[in-house]
């Protein structure tokens, strides 16, 4: 199973996860940075510094793979909007 890498771009800072995650796709990878990104800003409130930062996440080779905004992670997907029926 592939390793991702979350490292946290705000501003001028990167923050590497030395460690990363098995997981079996980038679709799972993009899951678990919008969760780790929502986690984040519940614990530390929508600070401006962290809406305008990015979760990068990259494969075991350094590569990039994917980038997620933290703004991004605010927006509902419509499978997880209730209705008031």
């Amino acid at each position: 199973m592939p390793r991702y890498f979350f490292n946290a771009r705000i501003g001028d800072e990167l923050i590497d996860d030395p460690e990363g995650d098995e997981l079996r796709n980038v679709d799972r990878a993009w899951e678990v940075a919008r969760a780790m990104i929502r986690e984040l800003l519940r614990t530390e409130g929508a600070q401006p510094s962290l809406l305008n930062a990015v979760i990068e996440v990259t494969d075991d080779h350094g590569e990039i793979v994917l980038e997620f905004p933290f703004a991004e992670a605010l927006l509902d997907e419509p499978d997880e909007r209730v209705t008031k029926h």
